[in-house]
C-alpha cells in the first residue's frame, strides 16, 4: 500500500555526466514502512561530487536521479507500519544505507560488505523518502542540543569512527594523516582529540591550516617538500616510521608513500579509493620482514552511525570546523562547478 504525499517540491535532479538540473518534482509517495523528511540541511561531500563528474554511480545512482546523502531534517510524514516512537515533528538523521543482516557478510559482522547493502539518495531536495529498512535500522533521534547542520555530519563521521577502530590506532600513538581534505580532515580532529601525535599532509595552505588548527602536531604542504616520506619518518621515534598510517586520497603515489611512513609491526589504512584500473608497484620485503599490516576501510555500519551521532553529542566534532560556506539549493550547479576547480571549499550547507 503506498501513503500518497500532495504537491510538489524542489530538487537537484542528475542527469549525467556534469548535467544537474533544479527542477520541480513530486514529492515522493511512501510505503506502508516507510516515512519523509522534510530536509532542513544537506551536504556536500567528496563522493556526491565525483558521482557529479562521472554522471552516476554503479550502486548509488541512475540517472535521472535526485542525489546527495549527507542530511538532516524533520519527519514530515510516514506510513502506517512505522513504528510508533517515529512521530511527525521528530528531528532526524538518516543513514545513506542498511544492510540485509542475513548474507555471509552480515553474519560476519561486516555489514558494511553487505551483499544486498540498499542505498538512499536525495538529500538535495526539500524533501526525502526514507525506505523502511534505513527506517528500521538507521534512522535516528537528533539530541535536542545538536543542531541540523551538526547532525548531517553523521554519515561521513561513521565512516571514519570505524576506519579508526580498524586500524587499531591508540592514545600515545603516531599516526600519519594523508591528505587534508574533509575525512582527513575529521581524522586529524578525532585523532588529536583521543591523544594520538597526528603528523599531516595536504597540499594547499588552507589545508594545513586547517590541519593545525584541529589538533595536528605538525602539518606540511607536499608541494613544498622534496621527499614527503623522509620528512615524516625524520619526525618519529629514531626515524623508525609512524604507528599507523591513514591514507585518505586515494592516488598510487599516496599509498605507495603510506606504505614506507609506517614502522615494522605498523598498521597502514588505504582509506581512499584509487581510481578504477589504477595499479599500485611496492616492495614485496617492507611488507613480508617489517610485518605491516594493509588494511582498507569501506563504508560503515549502523553501529558506528550511533556511534559517530554520539561523538557530535559530546562535541568532538563541530559542523563549524567543517563547513566553509552556506548556499539555496538552486545554486547547487554552480558549486560543484565551482568545486571541480578544487577551490579549497572543505563542505556547504545546502538549504533547500
Amino acid at each position: 500500500m503506498r501513503v500518497e504525499t500532495n504537491g510538489h517540491m524542489t530538487a537537484a535532479v542528475l542527469y549525467g555526466r556534469e548535467d544537474l538540473k533544479i527542477e520541480s518534482v513530486d514529492i515522493p509517495a511512501l510505503s506502508d514502512d516507510e516515512v519523509l523528511i522534510r530536509v532542513k540541511v544537506a551536504l556536500t561531500c567528496g563522493t556526491d561530487l565525483k558521482v557529479w563528474k562521472q554522471g552516476f554511480h554503479p550502486r548509488m545512482i541512475e540517472p535521472p536521479a535526485i542525489f546527495g546523502h549527507e542530511l538532516a531534517g524533520i519527519v514530515e510524514a510516514q506510513g502506517r507500519k512505522v513504528n510508533g516512537g517515529i512521530h511527525a515533528g521528530m528531528r532526524v538523521v538518516p543513514s545513506n544505507s542498511a544492510p540485509c543482516n542475513l548474507c555471509l557478510f552480515c553474519r560476519k559482522d561486516h555489514a558494511n560488505l553487505c551483499e544486498d547493502l540498499l542505498f538512499n539518495n536525495g538529500a538535495y531536495a526539500e524533501y526525502i523518502r526514507i525506505p523502511g529498512r534505513i527506517v528500521r535500522q538507521n534512522l535516528l533521534q537528533i539530541p535536542d542540543h545538536v543542531s541540523f547542520v551538526d547532525a548531517a555530519m553523521v554519515e561521513p563521521l561513521a565512516c571514519v569512527l570505524r576506519g579508526i577502530e580498524e586500524t587499531g590506532i591508540q592514545p600515545g600513538d603516531t599516526t600519519v594523516v594523508v591528505g587534508c581534505g574533509p575525512i582527513g580532515l575529521k581524522f586529524i580532529r578525532i585523532l588529536s582529540g583521543r591523544g594520538v601525535r597526528v603528523i599531516a599532509l595536504g597540499k594547499r595552505k588552507s589545508q594545513i591550516r586547517a590541519a593545525e588548527r584541529l589538533g595536528a602536531s605538525a602539518a606540511f604542504d607536499v608541494s613544498t617538500l622534496e621527499n614527503p616520506v623522509q620528512t615524516v619518518r625524520r619526525l618519529t621515534d629514531s626515524g623508525r616510521g609512524a604507528d599507523s598510517v591513514i591514507e585518505a586520497v586515494g592516488s598510487p603515489a599516496t599509498w605507495q608513500w603510506a606504505i614506507q611512513m609506517v614502522r615494522k609491526g605498523g598498521t597502514v589504512n588505504l582509506f581512499g579509493g584509487c581510481p578504477r584500473g589504477s595499479l599500485v608497484q611496492f616492495d614485496p620485503a617492507a611488507l613480508h620482514y617489517s610485518e605491516v599490516t594493509i588494511k582498507s576501510t569501506f563504508h560503515h555500519t549502523p553501529r558506528f552511525i550511533r556511534e559517530a551521532l554520539d561523538s557530535i553529542a559530546r562535541g568532538e566534532v563541530r559542523a563549524s570546523d567543517f563547513i566553509t560556506g552556506e548556499i539555496p539549493l538552486s545554486e547547487l550547479p554552480q558549486m560543484f562547478e565551482h568545486m571541480k576547480h578544487r577551490n579549497g571549499e572543505l563542505k556547504t550547507a545546502v538549504i533547500p
